[in-house]
């Protein structure tokens, strides 16, 4: 048991060096710190330059729902491992995804086939965000039932498509199969 724990322990170290290397990475890259308007706001409820900039925002959700699916995927991956040693699994994906995120190819794939036409990536702030609110799913997911997160990401995702006409399920789509239809009614808000 004591080994367990010990291994436990490690993981959950392990996931915090991936996200500290992961910030690092994403400062080499020349992300902003911050945005670059100066401010940080806890949330950001706009549709405009100042999303993907702050500590939260409508795309917050979805990273909270890349928990809520990391864990039952690192579950079912590594059943006898841990739950430290997942999540530091799950942290290094979101880290990765993170970082492709905010590189010129994928920023503009985003500006080309979603409504996300301004869009100039992350501040690393808001990455970070990113990375917390995926662990904070990924949590959620270990202690909750399942049919309780799926109805959050279910909620979650309805809420957003109501909101902002935009969430997990679009992005994914458009960013791998664009549809016209789907921009232009994303575009009406």
């Amino acid at each position: 048991m004591r080994n367990r724990r010990m291994v436990h322990r490690r993981g959950l170290i392990a996931a915090g060096l991936i996200a500290l290397l992961s910030c690092a990475l994403l400062l080499m890259m020349d992300r902003p710190p911050i945005c670059t308007c100066g401010r940080i706001e806890l949330w950001h409820g706009a549709l405009d330059s100042g999303n993907s900039q702050h500590i939260a925002d409508w795309y917050s959700l979805s990273h909270v729902i890349h928990g809520l699916l990391f864990y039952p995927a690192t579950l079912w991956l590594l059943r006898k491992r841990p739950m430290g040693v997942r999540l530091a699994l799950a942290v290094a994906v979101e880290s990765a995804w993170e970082i492709l995120e905010n590189s010129q190819i994928i920023i503009d794939r985003y500006r080309t086939a979603t409504i996300a036409l301004g869009y100039s990536g992350d501040s690393v702030l808001n990455s970070m965000s990113d990375i917390g609110m995926m662990t904070l799913g990924f949590l959620f997911a270990s202690r909750a039932p399942v049919w309780l997160s799926v109805a959050v990401a279910v909620g979650f995702e309805l809420l957003a498509l109501a909101v902002i006409r935009d969430n997990l399920t679009l992005n994914i789509l458009m960013l791998t199969f664009p549809l016209d239809a789907v921009r232009t009614w994303q575009a009406a808000l």
